[in-house]
């Protein structure tokens, strides 16, 4: 897993994070003012960047929390099998299968170029760019 480590009261709305080990983009952040006996309270909203699922976090503002260092890559499409698709990673030349996205289907074709996150070891298709 390649993640760092930042304090809960750093982050920001847009920013992704790590909960419940799966990689998120924060989507609402309420920060609570210290009381007289304690500390101050961040309750992060976030979406699943694989799974969309929603995920409701309250935290110490001092605390850390996990931020994933998230790999965009290029690579060209081999071929299409159903909802899976053969992609060759544009540097390094590499095969290996991706699942494709309900709102890509209709645009990865053979010879398509996509756009590739890897994700805590999980690759995802965010965006096709078409024929080259």
């Amino acid at each position: 897993m390649t993640t760092k480590m930042s304090a809960a009261n750093n982050v920001q709305k847009g920013n992704f994070i790590v909960l419940e080990g799966a990689a998120c983009k924060v989507v609402d952040v309420e920060i609570s003012k210290p009381g007289k006996h304690g500390h101050s309270k961040v309750r992060i909203s976030a979406v699943g960047l694989v799974d969309e699922k929603k995920r409701i976090v309250v935290m110490p503002g001092h605390d850390n929390i996990e931020v994933p260092i998230i790999e965009k890559r290029t690579a060209q499409v081999l071929s299409v099998h159903g909802d899976t698709t053969n992609v060759m990673d544009s540097e390094t030349y590499e095969t290996f299968d991706l699942k494709i996205p309900e709102e890509f289907k209709e645009q990865v074709v053979e010879g398509s170029s996509v756009l590739y996150w890897t994700i805590l070891n999980e690759k995802v298709i965010k965006q096709v760019k078409g024929s080259d």
